[in-house]
């Protein structure tokens, strides 16, 4: 951050520039504390509690990544797979095991999507020849058919939600359900005065690029090919946001300070 010229010529007042900066940075931990210790964001927006549209009926639940039963964290580990395996090419392996901590960790919060099945057991898994394990869960309360991976983090001394992952099966595509799932997000993130919603797509995964330019979202400043287009030729992804004040759009999306 480069320093104001009355600073320099007035030394006697960088002490109270620290002092803000100080309080700010606080002010913005205590936003992300804030949002963090929130048990249950889905609670806040009861419009979003169901989604029933274009032949597909769903209900959404919260989670959190160190709370995952067994099923629940095979299955998203298991449908990450299936969908991301090949647009992530030959860097998946080290991808995935990433991912797999990430997905775990405490700070991992949850929208779980999950298909109405009339109190009969149901099959929550896709078949083996799409890559996928087959693992068989009681669905009393319904079976998962996608999620929502988010976190609440700092970004360019800013707080943001950040979408870590936005997964459905193949059947609960092209339903509208994805703009649905980026909506409650973005509600989620302005609730909890975060800057911006910010995520990574792979190159690779053109129909997710398009979607979310749809969705309005632009490159941020901070990916890599507005970094640096030499660096960027040589990256494998994209970071999209979409900023919800003047201060996050100068540093995310302008890129200025």
């Amino acid at each position: 951050m480069l320093t104001p010229a009355w600073l320099i010529s007035c030394p006697a007042r960088r002490p109270a520039l620290h002092s803000m900066i100080l309080e700010r940075k606080k002010a913005i931990d205590e936003l992300i504390r804030k949002a963090v210790a929130v048990k249950d964001h889905l609670v806040q927006f009861p419009a979003f509690h169901k989604f029933q549209r274009n032949g597909l009926s769903v209900y959404l639940e919260s989670g959190r990544g160190d709370q995952l039963t067994l099923p629940t964290r095979k299955y998203i580990q298991n449908l990450l797979k299936v969908n991301m395996e090949k647009p992530y090419g030959p860097e998946w392996p080290s991808e995935e095991k990433v991912k797999r901590q990430e997905m775990v960790a405490p700070e991992a919060r949850y929208i779980f999507v999950k298909q109405y099945s009339n109190g009969f057991t149901t099959e929550c898994s896709v078949n083996q020849d799409a890559g996928m394990e087959r693992t068989h869960a009681p669905c009393n309360e319904g079976c998962l058919v996608g999620f929502v991976h988010y976190r609440f983090v700092l970004e360019e001394e800013l707080p943001v939600a950040y979408v870590y992952e936005l997964q459905m099966e193949p059947s609960a595509q092209g339903k509208g359900l994805g703009k649905f799932l980026m909506q409650l997000i973005e509600q989620i993130a302005c609730k909890n005065q975060m800057g911006a919603v910010m995520l990574t797509v792979q190159k690779a995964n053109t129909q997710a690029m398009a979607f979310y330019t749809k969705l309005r979202y632009a490159i941020s400043s901070t990916s890599p090919s507005r970094v640096d287009p030499q660096i960027g030729l040589e990256k494998s992804y994209e970071i999209l946001c979409k900023t919800f004040d003047s201060e996050a759009k100068s540093k995310l999306e302008d890129g200025e300070w």
